[in-house]
């Protein structure tokens, strides 16, 4: 083993313990070697005097990681924010790592997520900008953006909005994305269906999304005959298999042309990548 072998080996111990499991252990994710190696070299130039000084050449493979441990802790305790530059790298390198996925998936993806048959649209078909919400109608952060998607949909005649039916967080939500999906077949709008259940007190059941079908006109009888068809079941599921190749895990969660946007991030927000779609055909315009 080589001297830059046994610091690489050292460091990564000591900095595991420092960075705790966030940082180092979580599932999925792999050390940044780039980093680590970046700092082992300096901790090498520091501690090459040593070696230098011996009165022979120091046999590296025979080190004793006793003696070594202490020196790499007084260096990382002499520059503590060696572990902050570290995290910013991994974090830096993870991300990166990310959106080569995400970009991947997307492409894979596209027809699915923007043009799905059956799928909800909301706004322009033809529209230039595409905005595409995986959403639950339990999900609170959703019913407080509803306002934001009901301003795009008002301002914005080039807007093309696709809703996903995500139900993640109860049995509930997904009785009510089965009437919303058999809705979302039918002649009623949408809109009016989508708004009253996220305006309603209290969980979204399928008792709730009954009435408001039937508030639009639809048989609430047959809506719960129909629920349990394996179409509905495969559009639901349609969405729970782009959602795991993309990574996307909670709601609201937007799609704008090559970006995955969690979070109800706002109005202005959404306007701001919708023009920067228009003027370069990314979301986020250099």
């Amino acid at each position: 083993m080589n001297r830059l072998a046994i610091v690489l080996a050292a460091i990564a111990g000591i900095l595991a313990g420092a960075l705790g499991y966030s940082l180092f252990s979580q599932p999925g994710q792999e050390t940044d070697i780039a980093a680590v190696r970046a700092i082992a070299e300096q901790v090498y130039e520091e501690r090459s005097a040593l070696a230098a000084a011996a009165p022979q050449k120091m046999d590296t493979a025979a080190i004793d990681p006793a003696v070594l441990n202490p020196m790499i802790e007084q260096f990382l305790l002499n520059d503590p924010k060696v572990l902050q530059r570290v995290s910013t790298a991994l974090e830096e390198t993870l991300r990166a790592e990310e959106a080569v996925r995400s970009e991947t998936a997307l492409s894979e993806f596209h027809d699915q997520i923007f043009n799905a048959p059956g799928q909800v649209v909301l706004g322009n078909p033809d529209g230039d900008v595409t905005l595409v919400e995986f959403f639950d109608y339990n999900c609170g952060y959703c019913r407080a953006a509803l306002p934001d998607m009901a301003a795009l949909l008002a301002e914005d005649p080039n807007l093309k909005i696709v809703l996903k039916e995500f139900p993640i967080l109860s049995n509930e939500s997904i009785d009510a994305a089965r009437i919303a999906v058999l809705v979302g077949e039918s002649d009623a709008n949408y809109w009016d269906f989508h708004s009253a259940l996220f305006t309603s007190r209290g969980k979204v059941d399928k008792a709730m999304a009954l009435a408001a079908a039937q508030d639009l006109g639809l048989s609430p009888v047959e809506l719960e005959l129909q629920m349990g068809e394996p179409r509905v079941a495969q559009t639901i599921q349609a969405s729970y298999e782009i959602a795991q190749a993309l990574g996307i895990t909670g709601t609201p969660t937007y799609i704008i042309g090559n970006e995955i946007i969690p979070g109800a991030i706002g109005a202005d927000e959404l306007r701001a990548r919708i023009a920067d779609m228009r003027a370069c055909g990314k979301t986020r315009c250099s």
